[in-house]
């Protein structure tokens, strides 16, 4: 973390909230080739690769990719791919093949009703103070919401999509709430929807956005246009804007094998891409305008790093109560919707 002192095949838009804008096509930059990165993407068919019984996941699919989600277990996403003749391309990182896991194992997982930290789990909002539960030991700040640690129930199913729901109490938030996801494939594309509604009869904060894993290799490559970057302390939060550093810039082209990330960045223009040019494989992440904050997190050693889009930037409750402006906060009436909508586009050399 930093501290203080080709083009894209044509498709069918991408599912999104009412007003969303077009989702277009986009020429993907690569750069040198790492022929070490194969073995990162293409998995040969085998037994292993066969349909699991594992009936907590939920499959979907279309003529190109499948997608797999495990509602009890945070309403995580577990598997996004492409099944091709020659093996098996994984574009988010794959949860363990069986049985139980942590979230912080999934594809992905949703941030809701607020993303990332909340300072020592609480906050006033309507003239209270809320309190929230330590959730990611030892740290003793919240983090993520409550969705990634709560199971989900089915609102509806078909083949190529899925729409899960949960309902929340104000035993720990200003309001009751609902939250959504809906899940859809479109020709060989993934569109994450997300929203959370306010079911009370009072104000509340809310935020939202997804946490997705993409497998590293020594020559991935992140570029997305920011604005600012928010240094951190020792806890990873929040201290003052700053000016990337050129090695830490995703507007100018990031190696994620080369920097040491956990930091929000503002000004997020909602399209990043992921470049790895060893596969001749990119995926272009779209975001509605909605989700202006990128986050980026890039541990050492890992064979993972994560591009976060979210509607807001870390403890922005306790920021905004403090008179920092430009937060990316809302705050929902009773009976107010919040949703947003996240394209994951792949896209491999000569394939049309």
């Amino acid at each position: 973390m930093f501290r203080s002192a080709g083009v894209l095949a044509a498709r069918q838009p991408c599912i999104g909230s009412p007003g969303a804008r077009p989702w277009k096509a986009h020429r993907i930059i690569r750069i040198g080739c790492d022929d070490r990165t194969t073995s990162r993407f293409l998995r040969k068919p085998s037994t292993a690769m066969a349909p699991r019984r594992d009936d907590s996941r939920l499959r979907l699919s279309d003529a190109l990719a499948e997608a797999e989600v495990a509602p009890a277990q945070g309403g995580c996403l577990t598997a996004f791919r492409w099944r091709r003749d020659d093996g098996v391309i994984d574009w988010l990182r794959p949860a363990p093949a069986a049985g139980a896991f942590s979230p912080n194992a999934s594809a992905c997982f949703p941030l809701l009703p607020y993303s990332n930290r909340i300072r020592e789990g609480r906050f006033r909002f309507g003239g209270r103070e809320h309190r929230l539960a330590a959730n990611f030991a030892p740290s003793r700040h919240s983090i993520h919401g409550h969705g990634w640690k709560l199971p989900w129930r089915v609102a509806d199913r078909s083949e190529s999509s899925l729409t899960l729901s949960y309902d929340h109490d104000s035993s720990d938030w200003p309001a009751p709430y609902r939250a959504e996801q809906r899940f859809r494939l479109d020709h060989g594309a993934l569109s994450i929807d997300v929203a959370v509604t306010n079911l009370g009869d009072a104000a509340m904060p809310a935020g939202l956005g997804l946490h997705p894993y993409f497998p590293r290799t020594p020559d991935c490559r992140l570029t997305a246009e920011i604005a600012r970057m928010w240094a951190t302390d020792a806890e990873v939060m929040p201290t003052e804007l700053v000016a990337p550093p050129p090695n830490a810039d995703p507007s100018l082209g990031l190696l994620p094998a080369q920097a040491a990330l956990d930091n929000c960045f503002t000004g997020f223009s909602g399209r990043a891409v992921i470049d790895w040019p060893g596969r001749g494989a990119s995926l272009t992440l779209e975001a509605e305008p909605v989700l202006a904050f990128l986050v980026v997190y890039t541990p050492p050693e890992a064979d993972f790093f994560c591009v976060e889009p979210v509607s807001h930037c870390t403890d922005a409750v306790n920021l905004a109560a403090a008179g920092s402006s430009d937060t990316g906060l809302r705050t929902l009436d009773p009976g107010e919707r919040f949703a947003a909508s996240v394209c994951f586009l792949p896209h491999l050399e000569g394939l049309s």
